[in-house]
């Protein structure tokens, strides 16, 4: 294979979306290697996440009762454990991977290449779930810095998604410089828009789940 040929196919209509990503993913790797900075890319939803999470340092925890589908697929790829960098990171190298070696082997339509990139997306979920699988306990060390013994009642933080009535969202505390994500609900169900920054005053330590007011200091 040429180099003009790797460009070809590497930026081709099918591959053009995947190769920008996964150069992205490149840079954001070096950048975090060289500076020793970790930025937070946070996914803003305005979803009802209907599970009572905790998610601290990009793990997702998901207790087994009143848990979604969405949080039972989460718990299935191991991201109650696994760093969601990591996981995207690789589950991106490998659907870019299959994409450019069925390209390049299999010659295709366009419209066919960007279909089959579907089923690509999935069985790089799960290969990267079963790559990783062996780092479980590695990951499960680092995951746990003692957030259990933080007290966050009083603490303030920015909202990562909007929250109203009894649906649940995520708000973003610091603990020194380390961030943090919790599964916040408001208080009095009045509803706070993504990027409020709010204030904890009540919690359900049983399920992991913080209720938060409008801060007054902003």
């Amino acid at each position: 294979m040429t180099f003009q040929e790797f460009l070809n196919i590497a930026f081709s209509p099918v591959n053009t979306i995947l190769s920008v990503l996964l150069g992205l993913s490149v840079v954001y790797w070096l950048f975090t290697i060289i500076t020793g900075l970790d930025i937070d890319v946070g996914i803003h939803s305005d979803l009802d996440v209907g599970a009572d999470t905790h998610v601290p340092d990009g793990h997702i925890h998901a207790p087994d009762h009143d848990a979604s589908a969405w949080m039972h697929f989460l718990k299935f790829l191991n991201l109650d454990i696994v760093p969601i960098t990591y996981f995207l990171t690789l589950s991106l190298l490998i659907t870019w991977l299959g994409s450019f070696y069925l390209n390049y082997f299999v010659p295709m339509p366009t419209w066919l290449g960007l279909l089959i990139l579907f089923p690509l997306m999935i069985i790089g979920m799960l290969l990267t779930k079963f790559i990783l699988k062996p780092l479980n306990p590695f990951f499960k060390e680092i995951n746990h810095k003692g957030e259990a013994s933080y007290a966050f009642l009083g603490r303030e933080g920015r909202l990562k998604s909007t929250i109203q009535d009894d649906k649940i969202g995520m708000m973003e505390v610091f603990i020194g410089s380390d961030p943090m994500t919790l599964m916040v609900r408001s208080q009095d169900g009045v509803k706070l828009e993504h990027g409020t920054y709010v204030m904890i005053v009540d919690e359900d330590q049983e399920k992991r789940l913080y209720y938060v007011q409008k801060s007054m200091r902003y």
